[in-house]
């Protein structure tokens, strides 16, 4: 607290702050959910320039963030002699890897040579805060001493949280794109080529065979070689069960196998077994414009092994079709960004669809399996801010009940965090479904702070009649309320998914 009074008498003292006038900074901090910190660091950084207009203290606020970032980086690579024991070194890893991310997207909201739309600011810094809380789970996750996090921290996520108010109400600046020939300009003409192609796999940079036929035996040598930048670089796995954990950290990659059931990733690392949800995946991804296609994602670790994750991706301009996702607790890790799955299968029991991505699952089945604890819950989304764009969206799929499952209910959801958002939208709902339709994940935490909604939905569960009555429950009767959802909305499908060369339906 001694920090902050000495910022105060300074501003008392001071009618000018490194060139901010103190009535600027007093003005526009006081509008932030933060303006504490808001105002210290603004007093304690350089001149970023005059602070008359809103879009001055935003672009003041997203600098000082970033510095303030880069310093929590520095803090926390120093922290890794400091750490006791493999637990808190495994945390350590993570956060370190998180807080780089962290830096990476603030750096992308203020990069001079590229023009950041309002929604990108948004998802990019959504990111970067989704990033902190990772961090911080995985400590909780391992039980281990959370004592390294506020220095870790400094003010980072007050700050961010600050920019995401400050620019939630600024005009958006998107276009709408030109296409050619069904695609946006942007995608050049070899992509175009091998995304129209029905057999992507024939044109590939590379391919992985365990038989010795390809290039590459392992899926990670063939992801260590790939050429970064430039156009779009293709993997092919031909068909094999490949034991391994698969890292993509380079962007523009597109993974090709030969369909699912034939080309099997596999892994069984877990919570239970000294990993953190983040660093339990088999497949993470987490260079931007993925695109994954037939094959099949597996953490065999099982029920009783708590969180396991199959897939973990915070792939920016995502898109998977379909794939196979196969785990029990936490299966799917949607963890941020803007992600599209298409025809893809999901199987899990406990929050088995969770993170904090503006995510849509369109024309997905998504199976339940049996749960060590006898209760299942689809989804367990993780939005810890309201004004972050993001949530999980499933569209035209089918929810059903995976060969184990022996009668167990089914819940649509959870709230993993405060402002947790999910809706279904005219989706077929199994007989599985509890009629309550959504679970408490402890007494009455985030009911009246939560976004769940269901639209159109169909089948044995679909009734809302004896739904839960939390004030954040929605029974969505609006088309114009049902389509906020739909990927042309959510996550501005129309910019970026003809791009991909997958099917993909606009609206509802």
């Amino acid at each position: 607290m001694t920090i902050f009074h000495i910022s105060c008498l300074f501003f008392l003292l001071s009618p000018v702050v490194h060139g901010y006038a103190v009535s600027d900074i007093r003005s526009w901090c006081s509008q932030t959910p933060n303006p504490e910190p808001c105002e210290h660091v603004l007093a304690e950084k350089p001149n970023y320039g005059s602070m008359k207009h809103k879009h001055d203290f935003i672009n003041a606020l997203l600098k000082v963030t970033l510095h303030q970032a880069e310093d929590a980086e520095t803090n926390t690579r120093g922290f890794g002699p400091k750490c006791h024991n493999n637990h808190e070194k495994t945390a350590w890893s993570d956060c370190l890897q998180l807080y780089e991310y962290t830096v990476q997207r603030i750096n992308m909201t203020v990069d001079p040579h590229k023009k950041c739309s309002q929604v990108e600011m948004q998802t990019w810094l959504s990111t970067a805060l989704t990033n902190l809380e990772t961090c911080k789970v995985g400590f909780q996750e391992l039980g281990v001493g959370d004592y390294l996090l506020p220095l870790m921290n400094n003010n980072v996520s007050s700050l961010i949280s600050n920019t995401l108010a400050m620019n939630k109400g600024r005009k958006s600046s998107n276009y709408e794109p030109r296409y050619q020939n069904g695609f946006p300009t942007w995608v050049n003409r070899g992509d175009r080529k091998l995304l129209q192609s029905s057999s992507p796999a024939s044109q590939a940079n590379a391919v992985v065979a365990q038989d010795g036929s390809g290039g590459y035996k392992t899926i990670g040598a063939a992801v260590a070689a790939a050429k970064s930048g430039g156009g779009r670089y293709v993997i092919y796995v031909k068909a094999g069960t490949y034991n391994e954990n698969v890292q993509i950290k380079s962007s523009n990659i597109m993974l090709v196998g030969d369909g699912i059931g034939k080309t099997i990733i596999t892994g069984s690392k877990s919570v239970g077994g000294g990993s953190t949800s983040f660093g339990s995946a088999t497949m993470g991804v987490d260079g931007d414009r993925f695109i994954g296609r037939d094959f099949t994602v597996k953490n065999t670790a099982g029920p009783q092994n708590e969180q396991a994750v199959a897939l973990r991706s915070s792939s920016d301009l995502s898109v998977f079709y379909q794939c196979s996702f196969e785990g029990y607790q936490d299966t799917l890790y949607v963890l941020s960004n803007r992600q599209f799955y298409k025809s893809c299968n999901i199987y899990g029991t406990v929050d088995f669809i969770f993170g904090n991505a503006a995510v849509v699952l369109q024309n997905c089945n998504i199976y339940a399996r049996d749960p060590p604890n006898k209760t299942n819950t689809i989804t367990a989304q993780g939005r810890t801010d309201p004004n972050q764009n993001t949530g999980i969206s499933i569209h035209n799929s089918r929810v059903s009940a995976a060969s184990s499952l022996n009668g167990v209910k089914t819940y649509l959801g959870r709230p993993w965090k405060q402002y947790s958002r999910t809706v279904f939208l005219k989706t077929y709902l199994d007989g599985i479904v509890n009629p309550a339709g959504w679970l408490p994940w402890s007494g009455n935490f985030a009911l009246n702070t939560l976004y769940y909604g269901e639209y159109m939905n169909t089948g044995p569960g679909s009734s809302t009649a004896n739904r839960v009555n939390w004030k954040g429950y929605h029974v969505i009767t609006s088309a114009t309320e049902a389509a906020k959802f739909t990927p042309g909305s959510f996550i501005a499908g129309g910019s970026w998914l003809p791009g991909t060369g997958v099917p993909w339906t606009s609206g509802l």
